[in-house]
């Protein structure tokens, strides 16, 4: 009884002891870090550093690193190599023979120190060093060693070693520059070929390898614990990086960090807990990497056919130029596709097929194959419209430089006085927003990729993509347009109603046309700062009002992430218009059927999107809504590369004009259901199968129909007989071409593939809801074998 007292005052003491614990930075044998939120750090006895587990939003995942602890934003320092992250409940252990042990929640290895000593204990540290300490008192392994994408100061760098780049902002993984001590005694950045890690020319050196006096050449990389910068030559003489006298007064943390972005950085912030204030910069090399680049290999600042530029702050920025879009939506410092990529072999060497998008003041120097000199720009145009290995045409003064992809070195220079004529066939269009350095490019060409969205054959009214308008402007709009139009009997809905007038001022007159679909006509329009699309229809139903009024209120109450929104609508007098938000990345189609296929986890993520999006026309709305023309055209993607249903929801509104065929059929060839040429009861099964042959798609990256040959020898592959056959012979890995990254993850493409072939079944009460793809798609129910799509498949190869 009398130990009472004691045990009821223990826990008034605990917090006290872990205190205690953590002042010196001890870390006992055993001990152990959870990654979860409210997880409790190794901190330095000084509290400015910690070590444990960050959690990243950009993959909801855990990064075991060093921080500092401080300053709000928990500066990174220090990561495993490779910066693998790990899930929530991930634990990091300090055993003794091994060392710190990074382990996800199944108890998988991820990572180790690899110490294989008696451990005495760790220790984190006031310079950011976290050490594991051998029983005689000895370093067995220090983090400061092993460093990441970034130098403290106490750090030194011997010959040999390298640090390297992050891949992006939230991707830890070694990136594509490095920064070398070299042999030699130079030390430079240099870019990389990830796979084989092969160095590529510098783009930055200190020139500290003197030849002539080995003595004055570079022997470490020293960061002083003042702050200071340099080489350290044999001769004990210093090659200053930091500038003399650029450093503050006072008392502040420091780093040397080599950006994502390849530029080489020192950075000061004040010290002290709580402190708002920014990492400001002491300098950077090199002064302008855009410009930095000679050698002819590898892809230069950007990826492959990418342009650099630099911001407000001096940083550079990576823009895909007007006919490219970016390979990895996550990352806008990477390689860009093309919508136009030469293929020789199907004859695509005239002309009349191919335009071009003028740049000015960009180029990609050191992509030639054909120099022209001297010429006019005419006959340097011609010349490239006619090569069917030119995909761009450089003019300067009386020269021409014809190009081949990928391009490589892309940079923005005022100075070059140059333009740029990017080659693109004609219906594979360039992207609507095209960057800032494409100041010469027509309007139409530049938002004409917006209407092509609308060109798709859908009996359902078209949807053009431009740019997003936010509620509160157009709140503002309606309550001025109720003023216009008192008493109006109109829609009930919160649309902005607009008067006819406004949307001819809006279009100037409908002057600028994007584009012809099969119900009406897209216009370029402009309310307030906003672009939008104005879409006019002209097949209205007779008895169009009452129609009119009660399917655009349909519409007004769908409310998904994974769908386009309508934003407007004119119903004055016989005048029927409608208002869409804007999508900054173009068509499914365009994104998918490019020379560069997009990475696999974002085409999984787009196909879940399309199927939780047609769920939700089918269940969720108050009025069921049948889409019937779901394909990659009808698919759009926000500026996160989100997939974004458009042309749906005014079936009823439309006429029964056909899309593309002589029938009453509704769809496109490719994607549409066997009932529909048996006169058959349509339901929302017909939306299943086209998303079947959609998801078979996006599996393969294939069209749905392809014709191949000429005269005698011509014929069509069938994509979902093909895939069909694939499957039975146990040859997934024709399906995704050999894609390593897809046959990794053998198990979904199984999944997803069975499900593509369930939803293509001939017989309507075979396939499955959309409900129930979603289930399968996400692992949540078995899929089971499925049988033969059609008893008529056959394989036309």
């Amino acid at each position: 009884m009398q130990r009472l007292p004691y045990l009821i005052l223990f826990p008034l003491f605990l917090p006290l002891l872990v205190i205690g614990q953590q002042t010196n930075g001890s870390v006992s044998v055993g001990s152990s870090l959870s990654a979860t939120d409210d997880a409790k750090p190794w901190l330095s006895p000084s509290g400015d550093f910690a070590f444990g587990f960050q959690r990243i939003q950009a993959n909801d995942s855990f990064l075991l690193s060093i921080w500092y602890d401080k300053i709000p934003d928990k500066t990174v320092i220090w990561y495993p190599e490779g910066g693998p992250t790990v899930p929530k409940g991930s634990k990091v252990e300090l055993i003794n023979g091994r060392g710190l042990v990074l382990s996800d929640l199944q108890g998988v290895e991820v990572w180790t120190s690899g110490s294989g000593s008696d451990i005495a204990y760790g220790v984190m540290n006031d310079t950011g060093n976290f050490v594991i300490v051998g029983n005689n008192s000895n370093k067995i392994w220090e983090s400061l060693d092993f460093p990441t994408d970034t130098m403290l100061p106490s750090q030194v760098m011997e010959k040999g070693g390298v640090i390297y780049s992050k891949m992006s902002g939230t991707n830890f993984s070694n990136g594509r520059f490095q920064l070398r001590l070299l042999q030699d005694g130079n030390l430079v950045l240099n870019t990389r070929d990830i796979a084989s890690n092969f160095a590529y020319a510098a783009y930055y050196a200190t020139r500290t390898d003197d030849s002539s006096n080995q003595s004055n050449s570079g022997e470490q990389l020293i960061f002083d614990a003042t702050g200071y910068l340099y080489i350290l030559r044999r001769n004990g003489k210093r090659f200053d990086l930091t500038p003399s006298q650029e450093l503050p007064l006072g008392d502040y943390y420091h780093r040397v960090t080599l950006d994502f972005d390849g530029v080489l950085t020192q950075y000061y912030h004040p010290k002290g807990s709580g402190n708002n204030s920014s990492w400001e910069i002491v300098w950077s090399y090199p002064e302008n990497i855009c410009l930095s680049f000679r050698g002819a290999e590898g892809s230069g600042a950007c990826g492959f056919n990418n342009v650099c530029s630099l911001d407000q702050d001096n940083r550079p920025k990576c823009e895909c130029p007007q006919g490219f879009s970016l390979l990895d939506p996550s990352d806008p410092y990477g390689d860009c596709k093309p919508y136009y990529f030469p293929n020789c072999e199907e004859g695509e060497s005239k002309g009349d097929a191919f335009d071009f998008v003028e740049l000015t003041d960009i180029d990609w120097p050191t992509s030639d194959y054909v120099i022209m000199n001297p010429t006019s720009e005419q006959d340097c145009k011609n010349a490239c419209l006619n090569d069917c290995f030119c995909a761009v045409a450089i003019y300067r003064g009386n020269k021409c430089w014809k190009k081949k992809l990928p391009l490589s070195n892309g940079k923005v220079d005022d100075s070059l006085n140059v333009k740029a004529f990017v080659k693109f066939r004609k219906g594979d269009l360039p992207p609507s927003t095209p960057p800032r350095y494409s100041r010469k490019t027509n309007d139409r060409q530049t938002l004409i990729i917006v209407g092509s969205a609308l060109f798709g054959t859908s009996v359902l009214v078209n949807v053009v993509l431009i740019s997003a308008i936010c509620v509160g402007f157009f709140l503002l709009y309606q309550k001025k347009a109720g003023n216009l139009n008192p008493g109006s009997n109109t829609i009930e809905t919160t649309l902005t109603h607009f008067k006819y007038r406004q949307l001819v001022h809006a279009t100037n007159g409908f002057k600028d046309e994007l584009g012809r679909g099969a119900f009406g006509i897209v216009y370029k329009g402009v309310i307030g700062a906003n672009i939008v699309a104005v879409k006019k229809l002209d097949r209205v139903v007779q008895d169009g009002e009452k129609e009119f009024q009660t399917e655009v209120n349909a519409i007004a109450k769908t409310h998904h992430k994974n769908l386009v929104r309508l934003l407007g609508y004119c119903d004055d007098g016989e005048q029927r218009l409608l208002v869409y938000e804007y999508m900054s990345n173009g068509t499914l189609a365009s994104f998918l059927f490019g020379n560069m296929r997009p990475s696999w986890n974002h085409r999984c993520h787009i196909a879940l999107g399309i199927a939780k999006a047609l769920a939700y026309l089918h269940e969720e709305c108050s009025t069921q809504i049948i889409h019937c023309d779901i394909k990659p055209q009808n698919i759009l993607l926000d500026e996160y590369y989100n997939a974004r249903i458009s042309d749906f929801g005014l079936a009823k509104l439309l006429s029964m004009n056909q899309s593309r065929t002589n029938t009453g059929i509704r769809g496109t060839k490719g994607y549409v259901a066997p009932e529909w040429f048996r006169n058959a009861p349509v339901t929302v099964k017909v939306d299943v199968y086209s998303f079947g042959v959609l998801l078979l798609e996006i599996i393969s990256c294939r069209k749905s129909v392809k014709e191949y040959g000429n005269g005698d020898e011509y014929g069509v592959v069938i994509l979902t007989d093909w895939v069909w056959d694939c499957y039975q012979e146990n040859r997934l890995d024709l399906v995704v071409e050999n894609d390593s990254e897809v046959l990794d993850d053998v198990k979904k493409l199984t999944t997803f593939v069975k499900v593509g072939l369930w939803c293509v079944q001939e017989k309507p009460g075979l396939r499955p809801t959309m409900r129930e793809v979603i289930q399968m798609l996400e692992g949540v129910v078995e899929v089971r074998e499925p049988p033969c799509p059609s008893p008529f498949s056959v394989t036309l190869s």
